[in-house]
């Protein structure tokens, strides 16, 4: 059994059944909900309640921004950065910086500054570890949100699959504070994990979502009012609640839905979406090609805001490295593909060319001559292109 395989609790109801995945009823899935959120059954329940009630405070700015401050404009604002820049800074820190190390900051002043760059709102600890086991085991057994178990097995993937066991050896706990040590993320010891079953602790992450809200809710104040900070926090609370079922669109919702010449990779249902790429530059079905690139739009079309962060970022000195996979993308995977496309066309062209110059009109002499001329080329051509 590979490492990744235990990292997370099991559910209840399993992960497999007669060797197969085992897809839960709805029943089921919030039976497993309900258990997790207790936390007088568990304090080990205290991230996903933690996680939940901190969403639902999101709620609050919203109402009072729809009932006292709503306009328009501001709406638009409010959307535009709840789509936009937390969907742009989930690709660029949690995404390919804690996950899969696709770049590398300068020091840690530049994490801090990536870190807090929005309003905080998914613990790394929930995104990363999970998100390993994902790539992982895409689309098969222990993949925490797989595809196969529909859209409330994403939706509540947070809380019914995302965590992590709480059993692991010390050596174990080790290994697996390596896969989230570079996003700044202060560790319980192997004592404070047992007594919490996390590797954050709930006294500092409390305080870091304080003091980030507390920020920015005062820089928007100052900006704009209450009106304005209400709107880009209440807007917030609608990319909370949308962003749980990302994966489950991002992988065709269990259909195959890739396009030749679009979704290159073929290992799994993943496909590349124009709204999610455009607003955060999850190119999805690309990123499955090359997880730990710093870029994931490819083609010219795709639009790829996280990478020009990373880029900018770069560009002031607060990136040291990252990774860059698009010529290798061209080279193993576009240019094939254009070069199989051509030589169809020629060959297509070819027939094309045969096929009028033996309908076309033959007599006497000349036309036998024309007709044994045209069999021995068709008989040439078909030889080369395997008819």
């Amino acid at each position: 059994m590979s490492f990744l395989s235990r990292v997370l609790e099991p559910p209840t109801y399993g992960f497999v059944r007669d060797e197969k995945f085992y897809r839960p009823t709805h029943r089921e899935l919030w039976s497993e909900f309900k258990k997790r959120m207790n936390l007088f059954d568990s304090v080990k329940n205290w991230l996903s309640v933690f996680c939940w009630t901190a969403n639902s405070f999101l709620a609050i700015p919203l109402f009072v921004f729809l009932t006292q401050y709503f306009s328009f404009s501001l709406l638009m604002v409010g959307m535009v950065y709840s789509m936009v820049i937390l969907g742009t800074y989930g690709t660029f820190y949690l995404h390919r910086y804690s996950t899969h190390h696709a770049f590398t900051f300068k020091n840690n002043f530049w994490r801090f500054i990536g870190r807090n760059l929005v309003i905080k709102i998914i613990p790394e600890e929930v995104y990363v570890i999970s998100h390993h086991v994902h790539h992982k085991f895409s689309e098969q057994p222990g993949d925490p949100y797989n595809v196969h178990g529909g859209w409330l097995y994403c939706f509540l993937a947070d809380v019914v699959h995302q965590g992590i066991r709480k059993d692991l050896s010390r050596p174990e706990y080790q290994r697996l504070t390596r896969l989230i040590e570079k996003s700044g993320v202060h560790f319980n010891q192997y004592e404070q994990y047992q007594k919490w079953g996390s590797l954050c602790h709930p006294a500092l992450t409390a305080m870091h979502y304080s003091l980030n809200w507390a920020f920015w809710y005062g820089a928007f104040f100052l900006i704009g009012g209450h009106a304005l900070a209400t709107a880009i926090f209440g807007c917030s609370f609608i990319w909370a609640v949308g962003i749980r079922t990302y994966n489950y669109d991002g992988h065709g919702a269990g259909k195959d839905r890739r396009q030749v010449g679009i979704d290159f990779n073929r290992a799994d249902l993943s496909v590349n979406q124009i709204w999610p790429g455009y607003v955060a530059g999850e190119w999805h079905n690309n990123h499955h090609l090359f997880p730990s690139g710093a870029r994931s739009g490819f083609l010219p079309y795709q639009l790829d805001l996280a990478w020009l962060l990373i880029r900018a970022f770069n560009l002031v000195g607060g990136i040291n490295s990252y990774r860059d996979y698009k010529d290798q993308f061209i080279r193993e995977y576009l240019a094939p593909y254009q070069a199989s496309l051509n030589q169809k066309t020629e060959q297509d062209g070819s027939l094309t060319e045969l096929s009028t110059a033996q309908n076309a009109p033959k007599s006497g002499v000349a036309g036998s001559a024309i007709r044994r001329s045209t069999a021995t080329s068709s008989d040439q051509v078909s030889t080369a292109v395997g008819l």
